[in-house]
């Protein structure tokens, strides 16, 4: 079994969900007492915020480079950056580490094929949902389409001021369901939750849910496993 290496902590929420999928898929697929072989950074999450918002990007490449570095040289074969945001900073990253990056968009865009879709609502942070680096690789590679929703900077309150903080409220809740109608009546035939922390807040849809979360950490032991 190879190791997998997860930059974390953003939020520790949404990693706690990462940690107990890899290791329960790991139980199920080989049984017994088994589960994952992981080396886990977390990273201080009231550092990197400030500087997401403050479009603070070498500063903040930089910081994740490092810990990716961390996790290379604790001896990961491979790593996930557990968050979708953070993915704008994939490929410098990747290139500090000095091991592979199994791709969050990588992993949704198979599991979207897989399910025959080729146009897809993206929910996530409004730099997930308007830059170029998740939606391009997912038109480029896999040939899908994204929809995304007009309240976007509703979704980073919803995301920063309550689930990274482990708040779910009715109301927001509403807000994010009326986001997912609004994109399905423009023809979206999937959900993509590209937000590691949105599964927290979303069970329920009349078209397939893509949980990245769950995506990305069955992918990853699959890759561990080498399935």
């Amino acid at each position: 079994m190879k190791t997998i290496g997860l930059l974390g902590g953003m939020s520790w929420e949404s990693s706690i969900e990462y940690y107990r999928i890899m290791n329960e898929t790991v139980r199920e697929r080989l049984g017994g007492l088994h589960s994952a072989k992981c080396i886990i950074y977390s990273v201080e999450f009231g550092e990197i915020e400030p500087l997401l918002i403050a479009e603070s990007y070498d500063e903040l490449k930089d910081s994740l480079s490092s810990a990716a570095r961390s996790i290379a040289g604790a001896g990961a074969d491979f790593f996930l950056i557990g968050t979708n945001t953070m993915h704008m900073f994939a490929d410098a990253i990747e290139e500090a580490a000095g091991i592979p990056l199994l791709h969050i968009a990588d992993a949704t865009g198979e599991a979207i094929v897989k399910a025959d879709l080729d146009m897809v609502a993206l929910l996530g942070t409004s730099v997930t949902m308007e830059a170029d680096f998740y939606r391009d690789r997912l038109k480029d590679r896999y040939d899908i389409y994204t929809v995304i929703p007009e309240n976007r900077t509703e979704f980073d309150r919803i995301i920063f001021d309550e689930l990274c903080r482990g708040i779910i409220s009715d109301s927001s809740a509403d807000t994010v369901q009326a986001a997912i109608d609004d994109c399905i009546s423009c023809g979206a035939e999937g959900v993509i939750l590209g937000c590691t922390e949105l599964p927290l807040m979303v069970s329920g849809c009349e078209v397939p849910l893509f949980d990245t979360t769950r995506i990305h950490a069955e992918a990853a032991v699959s890759k561990a496993l080498d399935e």
